[in-house]
């Protein structure tokens, strides 16, 4: 099973896989390596990736594109609402507020949610990379920009869920990318000194994001980003769009942008211009041909006036590059380098800022497009048990501050704190302590400014607290955790009670291996019962990288506790008990879930019923086109069919195309190959006349050769030849008479056969040929290569004296003189 990493981008996708030999990007059924974020719907079926965006135009209002920006979002969402007026389907509410993407489907409307869509991309490229690998594809990474908050990163969540992908782990693109940069570099300072620090610069199609990392040998920390996420490559485009329309309806007097398909034309074509412009500072023609009304338009643009059209876009570039520089502390001189990745950092305009901000050349020794997919693959392959990857260790960071509020206790008020601060490193957990005597709940918001309207991230309700046996407030802790997707949680709870008399004798009972007193234990694990007691206790769960004093102060009390295992032992007087939480979080419920699933593997059926009957089709559309072409060709079939049969055969053929454009084009699979099959039993035995034709001159040279080479062994033999003389005549009788045999055989055939008309069915076929070689093979090849007898070799009797001599070399030599002549031999 293989393990994949996937850059889900606004505009296209990419699928990267670690294998032995390092990272490698899959390409698609097309070749290519990006796979368009692209979606479509028709009467039949549905057509995903590149296959959907070619038929865009022609298809506009079921072409779904633009849908990653909607996941997680409601109706009246302002983002969503500024999205419409640029998406060419229709949006419209569902009755919890989400939005739904309203399509024709299977001759029916039918209103997906931004997850299924996006589940639906995930079904392909899941199938993309099953293709490449041969094998299944459960486990992956898949990337989200670090401004995505909790319900954006749940529903990217349940639209893998749905499309049956197992996410190890959401990864922030800004993290993904550093970490392709670093894993290979040889070159990294030391654990002890200090870190490289680089900034990167992510300009995709939709958003912009900058970050700064530290980097030491085998460790990555992310310092600080900053992201604009409604600014990207598509704006550029927009600006241009609009300014084109302008001088449409001024010179030709015709508005783009009323006609949603002359908009998307003229969107693409400067989209072309953009990308040219960038490598040309001269002017530039853009001229497309019947554009509306029948008219042809003409206009050009160069660089500087598209960077004086775009310079709010580039200033906006430069707010986001500065907040960067000012969250992560860096002074100029402590910047290494400054990387560039995504398309839209190819614009000379936003280069140049980079370098005026930073002094600093921007570096391209990444892979602009395929970065985010690599670093995702990278850290697929680290989280898999299959896979063996060099030790990179990885600290992230949450762009948001977290802040969370509890309900009141009885006689107080309810309180809040920011427990998670911006750029706080993940995946992380806080321990809380509340003193409670009954049920109570949390609440977690998002503080400060996010792209997301609603700073809300969920409620979380702690149950079975009840208070102390003598009407006290119970101790609870409560752990609250931001995972490796980004989520946050409620990871635990547990109530501290005090144990009873029995208890307390059974756990002095205890073995000494069951002395553990952490508090984050279940049920049975004890706690001093001389704590002191706070109000708001905050403790630190988990850290992914500690100072070195709390780490001296932890072995400290590790030490003290191995010492005092006794004393401890007589302390231990509470008891923790875990408490059942029921969370309140944005994400679709585990019913809608099973529900989209079920109905994915639905369609993911019809898919394949209408892939199989497009293909039946196919080939008996691409039969009759190949076998009606072959018959009036001289060169192929035309000389193996009669006149009369060539001219059935064609008819035939042309009513079979005539059926297939009208009453055939939406059949049944069994229907096309039935009528596939009907043809080929005329057309085979033709296609068949002329393969035979072709071979079987090759063929009989063969067997003459075999013929041949069994006259001349007879011929050796009749000449003394030593190779074959201990062969008995009567076996060469029998090879010569099979030799005869089978020659007159052949030229009998051979003579039929140049006497046949090419278009009857010959007199014998190559099969019978390479058959009557093969058996008489097998009757003359034992008797040539039959081997000689050995020579009999008697038990020879023991060594003579003579002998001895012969073996010195002198045979008149006595044998003690052998002797010592040996003996001297071997002390040389």
């Amino acid at each position: 099973m293989s393990v994949i990493g996937i850059d889900f981008g606004n505009e296209s996708c990419y699928i990267a896989v670690a294998r032995a030999g390092g990272i490698e990007t899959i390409a698609n059924d097309y070749s290519l390596r990006a796979t368009p974020s692209c979606v479509a719907f028709s009467d039949r079926n549905r057509i995903m990736g590149v296959a959907a965006a070619n038929q865009t135009v022609t298809n506009m209002k079921n072409t779904i594109v633009g849908f990653k920006r909607l996941l997680g979002r409601k109706f009246n969402d302002p983002y969503v609402q500024q999205e419409m007026q640029f998406l060419p389907y229709a949006v419209v509410p569902n009755q919890d507020g989400s939005l739904g993407i309203k399509v024709h489907y299977m001759n029916e409307e039918h209103v997906f949610t931004p997850e299924q869509i996006t589940a639906m991309l995930f079904t392909k490229l899941k199938e993309i990379a099953e293709s490449a690998l041969k094998t299944k594809v459960n486990d992956c990474v898949i990337s989200v920009p670090s401004f995505y908050t909790q319900a954006e990163r749940k529903a990217l969540l349940d639209a893998a869920h749905i499309a049956g992908l197992n996410v190890l782990r959401l990864f922030n693109e800004t993290t993904s990318t550093a970490l392709a940069y670093g894993i290979y570099k040889q070159d990294l300072p030391n654990a002890e000194e200090k870190p490289r620090n680089v900034v990167f610069v992510d300009c995709g199609h939709s958003s912009l994001q900058v970050f700064a990392a530290a980097f030491n040998k085998g460790k990555l920390k992310m310092l600080a980003s900053a992201s604009d996420a409604s600014l990207g490559g598509r704006d550029f485009d927009r600006i241009l769009a609009e300014h084109f329309s302008k001088e449409f309806v001024s010179k030709y007097k015709i508005d783009p942008r009323k006609n949603a398909r002359a908009y998307l034309r003229l969107t693409t074509e400067v989209e072309k211009l953009k990308k040219q412009m960038s490598a040309n500072s001269t002017k530039l023609p853009l001229n497309i041909e019947c554009f509306m009304e029948d008219k042809d338009v003409h206009s050009g643009l160069q660089r500087s006036d598209m960077e004086g059209l775009c310079s709010g876009l580039i200033a906006r570039v430069e707010r986001t590059l500065r907040k960067c520089l000012a969250d992560s502390k860096l002074s100029l001189d402590d910047i290494y380098a400054v990387e560039i990745v995504g398309g839209s950092t190819r614009i000379p305009s936003i280069k140049n800022l980079i370098e005026d901000i930073f002094k600093k050349h921007p570096s391209t020794t990444l892979n602009q497009d395929e970065a985010v997919a690599r670093g995702c693959a990278l850290q697929c392959a680290a989280l898999s048990p299959a896979i063996r990857v060099r030790e990179f260790s990885v600290t992230d960071i949450q762009n948001f501050p977290v802040v969370l509020k509890w309900d009141a206790a009885p006689g107080e008020e309810g309180g809040e704190m920011e427990i998670f601060s911006a750029n706080h490193a993940v995946p992380f957990s806080k321990l809380l302590t509340f003193y409670r005597r009954e049920p109570f709940s949390v609440q977690a918001f998002y503080s400060g400014q996010t792209p997301y309207p609603d700073p809300y991230i969920g409620r979380f309700t702690i149950k079975d607290v009840h208070p102390t046996p003598e009407n006290e407030s119970a101790k609870v802790k409560v752990k609250v955790r931001i995972n490796l997707h980004g989520i946050l949680t409620v990871a635990g709870a547990t109530l501290t009670e005090k144990l009873t008399q029995a208890e307390i004798d059974a756990e002095a009972n205890k073995e000494a291996m069951e002395t553990d007193t952490n508090t984050e234990q279940p049920v049975n694990n004890v706690e001093n019962g001389e704590e002191k007691e706070q109000t708001n206790e905050e403790e630190m769960d988990q850290q992914p990288a500690q100072e070195q004093s709390n780490q001296q102060n932890q072995q400290q009390q590790q030490n003290q506790q191995g010492s005092d295992k006794k004393e401890k032992k007589k302390k231990q007087l509470v008891k923790n008990v875990d408490l059942s939480i029921e969370s309140e979080t944005h994400g679709l419920s585990q019913l809608q879930l099973n529900s989209y699933y079920e109905f994915e593997g639905k369609m993911m059926a019809n898919d394949k019923q209408e892939k199989e009957r497009v293909d039946a089709r196919n080939a008996l559309e691409e039969y009759v086109y190949d076998l009606r072409g072959k018959l009036t060709d001289d060169s192929q079939l035309a000389n193996y069919v009669t006149d009369q049969d060539r001219e059935g055969l064609s008819s035939q053929l042309n009513d079979m195309e005539n059926w297939l454009y009208e009453e055939g084009e939406d059949c049944q699979r069994q229907v096309y190959n039935d009528k596939l099959d009907q043809l080929k039993k005329l057309g085979e035995p033709i296609k068949n006349r002329k393969i035979e034709a072709d071979i079987r001159p090759t063929v009989f040279e063969d067997l003459a050769r075999s013929i041949q080479q069994s006259y001349k062994i007879i011929d050796q033999y009749r000449n003394k030849d030593e190779r074959y003389n201990h062969i008995p005549e009567e076996d060469i009788l029998k090879a010569q008479q099979e030799t005869e045999r089978v020659g007159k055989w052949l030229d009998e055939k051979r003579a039929k056969a140049q006497s046949t008309p090419k278009y009857e069915n010959p007199p014998v076929t190559v099969a019978q040929i390479r058959q009557e070689k093969q058996n008489f093979e097998n009757i003359v090849a034992p008797i040539f290569n039959k081997p000689k007898p050995k020579p009999k070799n008697e038990t020879p009797p023991a060594p003579a004296p003579e002998e001895n001599q012969k073996a010195t070399g002198d045979s008149n030599q006595p044998q003690g003189e052998t002797n010592n002549a040996e003996e001297k031999m071997e002390t040389e």
